[in-house]
């Protein structure tokens, strides 16, 4: 969509071409209250402000339209479809796999939700090697990176949606 475009739509559609970026109600709202942008480079800038603001509740809430990295989305709705597009690195690799789904159970076990990771421009290989390099962070240490990945996926699928 062209940014003109999005600035002209109504309030609940804006909204909607938001949601795929990130299932975070309050930032797609502030986003859509911020319009118009008078450039993509500061609808970006909000964006990143926006999202810093971001704290746990916020993590949680984003975490619900997202898979376990090496998992297949499933849905048809647009979220479903970038995730799989994102991992398409995890490929089918079995022992990649298994080795995901083990380091997984590890990381919810260790911080109580799913490892988050922006998995575009990584291989499945890079992707594992983090999960288990996370692992050793503190909740809080593992919270920002969390958030930063987060942040990084949202811009990311942002800056696809809108040009």
């Amino acid at each position: 969509m062209k940014l003109a475009g999005f600035n002209q739509l109504p309030p609940e559609q804006a909204q909607a071409v938001l949601a795929h970026c990130v299932a975070i109600k309050r930032w797609q709202q502030a986003m859509v209250a911020a319009r118009p942008y008078a450039s993509l480079g500061a609808l970006c800038q909000q964006a990143r402000l926006l999202a810093q603001e971001w704290g746990e509740a916020d993590f949680v809430q984003a975490l619900a339209a997202h898979p376990r990295i090496g998992e297949r989305a499933r849905g048809e709705h647009k979220e479903a479809a970038l995730s799989r597009q994102e991992q398409a690195a995890v490929g089918e690799d079995a022992e990649l796999r298994q080795a995901l789904r083990i380091a997984n159970q590890d990381y919810e076990q260790r911080f109580g939700y799913l490892f988050l990771i922006r998995a575009k421009g990584r291989s499945g290989q890079e992707m594992l090697a983090e999960l288990q390099r996370r692992l050793a962070n503190t909740p809080a240490q593992e919270l920002g990176e969390a958030l930063g990945q987060l942040r990084e996926i949202t811009l990311l699928r942002l800056q696809e949606s809108i040009i």
